[in-house]
């Protein structure tokens, strides 16, 4: 892990680290160990923000960490056709391959270090599955998959899709080069990533090495989490310890940091985490399912329309 990297971090544009005396710090809220369970048709996952309150999600609904899991031969597994409505799906690959495909046209495969972006809006119906491929070898697949929020006024906007390849994705570091940033959407210092959002947020996949620290500018009017993918380390300047499979929520200020151990167990030489902020929409949310609405009876319309066919239909090729 993970599949986009490179040798020398110094080679790439630094983000300075904001001057303490004129950022305020956003402390750590609470840490929690992400549950785990199954999905589609028995996947690992983890539900990294299960147990964290929901005031400190928005505009995030929810994040599977899917893997990390070897599979042996005929044992890959993804999720049947189902349908989606109001939010959008965030699906980022850290190694194996998925195939995608939707009602309204879009679709491919990504592998490692690719993202999926997929904005469900008025409703679509879609398809997760590994390459016959990897059904046949087996292999290692790890991935993420981050449900974010529409507001109202988008609910019912246009499907779209965006297909963001490894190698588009920013890659920063720190003063020190201690720690390789790969910035996926959103803005860190006056860098762009290439994921297009309709709910503000940013969504950094960094990369800290044993002892190295990393403090980024923060949004003050955005939230604020980290979630661990592998190793261990702390969050904030208070260094409250987290590791693979927990969550922490941080609280108000407008710098976030995180710190590797001094050693981090065998599995990955570095610490790695997802880091993510965005703007609350602060609006009811009523969630059934594949289904993020306002209010239960818009999530009745969304079933009946389903069950009536007005979110698509299955291409023939795929039934």
């Amino acid at each position: 892990m993970p599949a986009v990297t490179v040798e020398n971090p110094l080679t790439l544009p630094r983000v300075a680290t904001p001057d303490p005396a004129g950022a305020v710090a956003r402390p750590v809220m609470t840490v929690v160990t992400a549950p785990e369970g199954f999905e589609g048709e028995g996947f690992p996952v983890r539900r990294a923000f299960a147990k964290i309150n929901t005031k400190y999600l928005d505009p995030f609904i929810m994040m599977d960490q899917m893997g990390e899991v070897d599979y042996a031969a005929g044992e890959p597994k993804g999720t049947p056709w189902h349908p989606h409505r109001g939010f959008e799906t965030v699906t980022y690959i850290i190694d194996g391959t998925f195939v995608h495909q939707d009602s309204h046209g879009g679709g491919g495969v990504i592998t490692d270090g690719d993202t999926q972006w997929m904005t469900a809006g008025s409703g679509l119906l879609h398809i997760e599955t590994p390459p016959e491929s990897l059904v046949m070898s087996g292999g290692l697949f790890h991935g993420l998959q981050l449900w974010v929020n529409l507001p109202a006024s988008d609910k019912m906007i246009t499907p779209k899709y965006q297909d963001i390849r490894g190698g588009s994705v920013k890659l920063l570091t720190t003063e020190d080069g201690g720690a390789l940033i790969r910035l996926i959407a959103g803005d860190i210092a006056g860098h762009q990533g290439p994921g297009a959002t309709h709910t503000p947020i940013t969504m950094i996949h960094v990369s800290v090495n044993p002892g190295a620290e990393v403090t980024l500018p923060w949004r003050s009017d955005f939230n604020a989490l980290a979630y661990g993918l592998a190793g261990s380390g702390t969050a904030g300047t208070e260094r409250r310890p987290f590791r693979m499979g927990q969550a922490v929520a941080f609280g108000d200020g407008d710098s976030l940091t995180i710190r590797a151990d001094e050693k981090q167990d065998s599995r990955s030489s570095t610490f790695e985490v997802v880091l993510l902020g965005g703007l609350p929409i602060r609006e009811p949310v009523a969630w059934y399912g594949p289904f993020v609405m306002n209010s239960h009876r818009e999530l009745q319309q969304a079933m009946e329309d389903f069950q009536a066919g007005r979110l698509g239909t299955v291409p023939a090729d795929r039934n």
